[in-house]
């Protein structure tokens, strides 16, 4: 290891929308009619599927502007996920809005945060809320079923024993680095999914919760005291687990007991990060079937969503739309005496909170 290498993490270690645009009024059209998702309640029936207008793709790149002063969601509809904006008179269906004020805009958080557009769906937002019908363009977040938030992130990187009392009771030292590790796509789902369990190949199934952080420029060898301005957001997650792929195969193999199917739910929302005052002082907490489990506050973080970035960066290049689990506080079943272990089984209720970032919950099958 180099000497500044040594020093930097010694160093380290101690350490709404925007304006309303004026819109033109807007038709009850066959396109906004299709658009309408499954679970969502529509316009007037009877009109043929149409198609957003098109949004020329641009290459990932460090100039994006991220999104500001909005907290997003994935609606699930026929036609495939597609953004929604929280407002104060609903879900706006960006793709319905998109369609009925003929505006190109990305239509997912994996195209907004790796092509851009945020200053195209802040204008979108804006310009909804003064069309003419534009209660067509909102629907009701209980009547949705909420899709994936990301679908296909270039890399999803997991930390390891990032609380200290977590390392205690799973008989860890405090680890003198971050301890890095893996998820791949396969494992994503959403917030209200059933998680199948793979009992035939593990049994000790285990929560996670941990507070989510999402990249949002491109970010290579970034200053500590810079590394917030790569975070475009945040989400409440849970990084589930197989504790006996995990602990039980020969070389302890992390990967296989973290990244199953279905292994890592997020949501229900990304919260941009101007809305999230102080990501390291946010309360974090884990309910099974209404128990709470785990319960304790990021402030606990050995190293903190800002080192994360830093440190991260410093080895491999981070790029918009990224995922970095930041790790779970105590309370698994893992850190249990052996008689009280129970572990997770199908039909358990799974709830967890992060600050302001909304209530994920999922369901074992």
């Amino acid at each position: 290891m180099s000497s500044s290498r040594r020093e930097f993490l010694k160093s380290a270690a101690e350490t709404s929308l925007a304006g309303i645009a004026t819109a033109a009024g807007i038709a009850t059209t066959a396109a906004a009619a299709g658009a309408a998702g499954a679970g969502t309640a529509g316009p007037a029936t009877g009109a043929a599927v149409g198609a957003a207008p098109a949004r020329q793709r641009r290459h990932s790149s460090a100039s994006h502007d991220m999104p500001r002063g909005m907290t997003l969601l994935s609606i699930r509809t026929e036609h495939g996920d597609t953004l929604g904006v929280k407002t104060d008179r609903g879900i706006l269906d960006v793709r319905r809005a998109a369609l009925a004020l003929h505006r190109a805009v990305p239509l997912t958080l994996d195209d907004l945060l790796q092509q851009g557009g945020a200053p195209e769906l802040a204008q979108l937002a804006a310009a909804a809320q003064k069309a003419r019908h534009a209660d067509r363009l909102y629907v009701d977040e209980a009547q949705i079923t909420h899709g994936r938030l990301f679908a296909n992130p270039g890399k999803i990187i997991c930390i390891g024993l990032n609380y200290r009392e977590h390392a205690k009771e799973a008989g860890e030292k405090v680890p003198a680095i971050p301890i890095l590790f893996n998820k791949y796509n396969n494992a994503l789902t959403s917030h209200g999914a059933t998680i199948r369990l793979p009992t035939e190949v593990a049994t000790k199934f285990d929560y996670e919760v941990e507070l989510l952080l999402v990249i949002g420029r491109h970010a290579h060898d970034v200053k500590l005291e810079e590394a917030s301005q790569y975070i475009a957001g945040y989400c409440t997650s849970n990084d589930f687990t197989a504790r006996d792929l995990q602990l039980e195969l020969d070389g302890h193999q992390w990967m296989i007991g973290k990244t199953l199917d279905d292994f890592a739910p997020i949501g229900p929302y990304f919260v941009c990060a101007d809305l999230v005052e102080d990501p390291n002082n946010l309360n974090i907490e884990c309910r099974v079937n209404g128990e709470t489990r785990q319960h304790s506050n990021t402030s606990s973080l050995v190293y903190n969503t800002d080192f994360l970035v830093s440190y991260i960066s410093r080895h491999f290049a981070l790029e918009p739309g990224d995922l970095i689990f930041t790790g779970t506080p105590p309370g698994v079943i893992l850190g249990m005496p052996k008689e009280k272990q129970v572990w997770l089984k199908a039909g358990d209720r799974i709830a967890c909170s992060v600050g302001n970032l909304g209530e994920l919950r999922f369901t074992l099958a």
